[in-house]
């Protein structure tokens, strides 16, 4: 057999020939179908650009913006979320009154959609026009929460810090970078895209200049599955390519959202919080070049769940309940699985549960040549307390602590919503302290 010479083209054999002689005989005339043929391109798709904009039937979704509570907690999480952090820069209780007006005029204006006005070209323009001269609503919610540092000296806030806010601690498996923490304000920021996301964030940045500093972000996404007919839905799967919130509680079980997310009007917290909920956002680096060279049986032990099905141990389907009391011994389920130790499903334990709300991030390469991969864990809760801190102390020692690590994040307590026009986001803090006049 004869030797190939590496840059020497590959014979397609005696039926080549015949070939060639069609493609030839079709001529000049026919060489959009010669491509065709050759690429196995249908012919419709050679009259558009490979830089057309994708289709998307999605962009006039709207959410409600005004109401008691704010969207983008039990709201349907759409595909690419973000959580951006900010210090205060407002000098004065009269300029947090205006940050707060200017915000809530914003985020309306953004989650709707519409025109943004023309201005004199000598000056820059209104918008910064990623989304075209009229911006689309794409399901943009923003939801806007405030971290205990807000309520220091500067503002006359102190004695109004909700009763359970406080700076996020350092949990044992952390390792924190300070430049990845806290804020005085955070914004959940979710879209169908994340050209929408930067498209408002980039729109409050200018807008506010004097009153808010960009202190970190973090983007992330999740996977769109495809329609099943009579399939329930089925939670989209983390990185470490597991679902990823099989046991959250249900957003449409309204009294459990009443008792588990939202702080009441008879609870201890300060009566300006009613209707606001607790914000832990955690940035959570996955190992996985580790995980994905540890066995699938070793994994599912680690998680406590089937990694193709998301049934518990035990079997089933995502959303059945794992039988610990028939497994005392862990001998189906470890005892220090990830879903067992977060919720041992023991007398008392509903009390712990959070409302999550995740994306998974990958930001590229770490300095070391690894994949700079994980989760941007959200969650709500009524009692930070109870909730989060609960829930992660238990976790401590777990075996998935050897496949990530906690690097960023911070507690935040979201604002009440903003009951209409006439209202603004921070309106009852702001009066309780005597910052705002009493409206609505």
């Amino acid at each position: 057999m004869k030797d190939r010479k590496p840059d020497e083209p590959i014979s397609t054999g005696p039926t080549s020939t015949s070939r060639r002689r069609v493609l030839i005989g079709l001529g000049a005339a026919g060489g959009a179908l010669t491509g065709s043929l050759m690429t196995g391109t249908p012919a419709s798709a050679q009259t558009e650009n490979v830089t057309n904009a994708p289709i998307s039937d999605k962009t006039q979704e709207r959410q409600p913006f005004y109401g008691l509570r704010q969207s983008g907690i039990v709201t349907s999480r759409p595909a690419n979320g973000m959580v951006a952090s900010f210090d205060v820069l407002a000098k004065t209780p009269a300029d947090l009154v205006r940050m707060f007006q200017t915000l809530t005029e914003r985020i309306a204006f953004l989650t709707q959609g519409g025109e943004p006005p023309a201005l004199d070209p000598k000056l820059p323009p209104a918008d910064n026009g990623i989304l075209g001269p009229v911006v689309i609503p794409d399901n943009l919610t923003i939801t806007v929460s405030v971290g205990a540092s807000l309520f220091d000296d500067r503002f006359g806030l102190k004695r109004l810090k909700p009763a359970r806010l406080v700076r996020m601690t350092s949990f044992p498996n952390d390792a924190l970078d300070a430049s990845l923490c806290h804020g005085d304000l955070s914004l959940q920021i979710s879209s169908n895209t994340a050209d929408t996301n930067i498209h408002a964030l980039r729109d409050i940045v200018k807008k506010l200049p004097d009153l808010l500093l960009l202190r970190w972000k973090q983007e992330g996404s999740v996977p769109a599955l495809p329609v099943k007919a009579g399939v329930p839905p089925e939670s989209a799967r983390n990185f470490l390519g597991f679902r990823d919130g099989s046991a959250n509680p249900s957003p449409q079980d309204s009294g459990l959202m009443e008792r588990i997310v939202w702080v009441q009007k008879d609870s201890d917290e300060p009566g300006w919080a009613t209707n606001g909920s607790y914000q832990a956002v955690r940035i959570i680096r996955n190992f996985v070049e580790r995980w994905d060279r540890t066995p699938l049986q070793e994994q599912q032990n680690i998680i406590g769940r089937h990694k193709a099905t998301g049934a518990p141990m035990q079997g089933g389907t995502e959303h059945d309940v794992p039988d610990y009391a028939g497994d005392p011994e862990g001998k189906v389920t470890p005892l220090d699985a990830h879903i067992r130790m977060a919720n041992p499903r023991t007398h008392g334990s509903e009390a712990n549960l959070i409302l999550r709300r995740p994306f998974n991030y990958s930001n590229g390469v770490t300095k070391s040549g690894q994949l700079d991969q994980g989760l941007l864990f959200i969650a709500y809760q009524s009692d930070l307390e109870k909730g989060f801190i609960t829930v992660q102390k238990r976790l401590a020692g777990e075996p998935l602590e050897e496949y990530i690590k906690p690097i960023g994040g911070g507690f935040f307590f979201t604002l009440p919503g903003v009951a209409n026009e006439r209202d603004f986001l921070g309106r009852t803090l702001l009066e309780a302290a005597g910052s705002a006049q009493p409206g609505n």
